[in-house]
């Protein structure tokens, strides 16, 4: 009796393991596929991973896409059949307790080199949709002195810009 009761015990915890696991890896696909279909140009099937509403921060600070307009300016790349091939070479994937949201960030290997990629998930009609993504240019700490020294003329200008328009 004892012995069923402990197997019981651990078919639950292993099938909770497995609930967890399973929307992890389809998370995973997801996000894999939408970095794949960049890669090969499929302009259907990069916004088809992401909802209607889906928001792409690029590594340009006025690069705050909405969907429409992030379809806009990536359509003429997506018709010459060359957008971007990025590769997850690391990811993290958080779910919430529901399991209709997830966060995720992830290092990539792309033709900037490193950067680093974070953004959120929404689970619509039981498929995930990419609804946030966050592209940022990986700095190593000892290359921030140069790096600012480079971008510091443009910022300063986009920074007075952006205050008076406040």
């Amino acid at each position: 009796m004892k012995n069923k009761v402990l197997y019981c015990c651990f078919m639950v915890v292993t099938l909770m393991l497995n609930a967890q696991m399973t929307e992890k890896q389809k998370i995973d696909e997801v996000l894999d596929s939408w970095h794949l279909a960049a890669a090969n140009a499929d302009f259907e099937a990069y916004f088809g991973k992401m909802t209607k509403e889906g928001v792409f921060i690029g590594t340009d600070a006025m690069e705050n896409w909405q969907n429409a307009d992030f379809r806009a300016f990536s359509k003429p790349y997506f018709d010459r059949g060359k957008a971007w091939n990025f590769t997850a070479v690391q990811r993290n994937i958080y779910l919430d307790e529901t399991k209709s949201f997830a966060g995720f960030d992830e290092l990539l290997d792309t033709q900037m080199k490193i950067c680093r990629g974070s953004g959120v998930l929404q689970k619509e009609n039981g498929q995930w949709k990419i609804a946030h993504y966050v592209l940022s240019i990986a700095v190593p700490n000892e290359d921030v002195d140069q790096l600012v020294q480079i971008k510091e003329k443009r910022d300063d200008e986009l920074l007075l810009e952006l205050k008076k328009n406040q």
